[in-house]
């Protein structure tokens, strides 16, 4: 259904609802690092959204100098992500607890006034880009159909890399240290290490999805590095389901739909989006997926 979306929308003429899914897409990939992190590493962090933003400025600056290599773009987000996450972890990592989320809080918030303050490139008016990312062969990001692809391209990937990981010697470490840290040390496992590995990973797919809302968006602003964003994706991964392969997909995909329905009818949507966040935690602890797996079961003793 996802491959033959844009022929559909077209074929029923709304096929400007196509930048509506795009976006989906994206934050799908930036709720699945996110997920990664808190699901499988158990570490609850309040600046993921550092990750983003540090893709986004990366993808935006090279842009508006002219720069349109989507593959130089890709390397330039890797270096500069994965270079931030293993500082930021490298500190934030030896605390736990609310230490840990408040040092993540803290470095994004730094970011956030650092993006504000370089008016060469925006300051707190943002940046806007004229030119999109190009393929090799030539292909532009500029195309929505072109655009959608290439996300749901990497959307795959990092799904499949995700359900290797949990099957993985490695992916099972990680899970038995975030279940009981002190045994898992005790039994020899690098937790420190194998934490870092992971905080870094998260950083970098988050990066990627950053990048990826600029060529949607044409506009980067500092707010997509601020607290709430972080706490958007954290929102994305409770109702989707903390830990589970499709959770940050679903969190994604419902919280937007969500926004798009409620908004066309009351200015207050954030108020009933509320109301069903609390509900899910309330009754679905395992958020949408583990909801889905619950009616699977019951549909299958019928």
């Amino acid at each position: 259904m996802a491959l033959i979306l844009p022929w559909a929308l077209q074929a029923a003429g709304v096929d400007f609802y196509l930048s509506v899914v795009s976006r989906m897409v994206v934050f799908a990939i930036a709720a699945t690092s996110l997920n990664l992190l808190i699901g499988y590493g158990g570490m609850i962090s309040l600046g993921h959204a550092a990750f983003f933003g540090l893709g986004a400025y990366s993808t935006g600056i090279l842009l508006s100098e002219g720069v349109q290599s989507a593959s130089l773009h890709l390397l330039v987000i890797v270096v500069v992500a994965g270079v931030m996450a293993l500082l930021i972890g490298a500190i934030s990592l030896r605390t736990r607890g609310v230490y840990f989320i408040m040092i993540t809080l803290a470095f994004a918030q730094m970011l956030f006034y650092l993006a504000n303050s370089v008016k060469g490139y925006g300051g707190d008016e943002g940046l806007t880009v004229k030119v999109r990312s190009l393929l090799p062969g030539g292909m532009s990001l500029h195309d929505p159909t072109t655009f959608y692809y290439v996300a749901l391209a990497l959307l795959a990937g990092v799904l499949f890399f995700l359900h290797r990981f949990t099957g993985s010697r490695f992916g099972r470490a990680v899970q038995a240290l975030r279940d009981d840290e002190v045994r898992a040390e005790a039994l020899g496992l690098p937790t420190f290490a194998c934490k870092l590995l992971i905080f870094v990973v998260a950083g970098v797919v988050c990066g990627i999805a950053g990048g990826l809302s600029v060529n949607l968006q044409g506009y980067v602003s500092p707010n997509v590095l601020y607290w709430t964003q972080s706490a958007t994706l954290m929102v994305m991964v409770i109702l989707g389901g903390v830990g589970t392969l499709w959770g940050g997909v679903l969190g994604a995909v419902a919280l937007l739909l969500l926004q798009e329905v409620l908004s066309a009818y009351t200015p207050y949507f954030e108020f009933w989006m509320g109301w069903v966040l609390l509900a899910v935690v309330l009754f679905a602890r395992n958020g949408l997926a583990g909801m889905s797996a619950s009616l699977a079961q019951w549909r299958a003793r019928l």
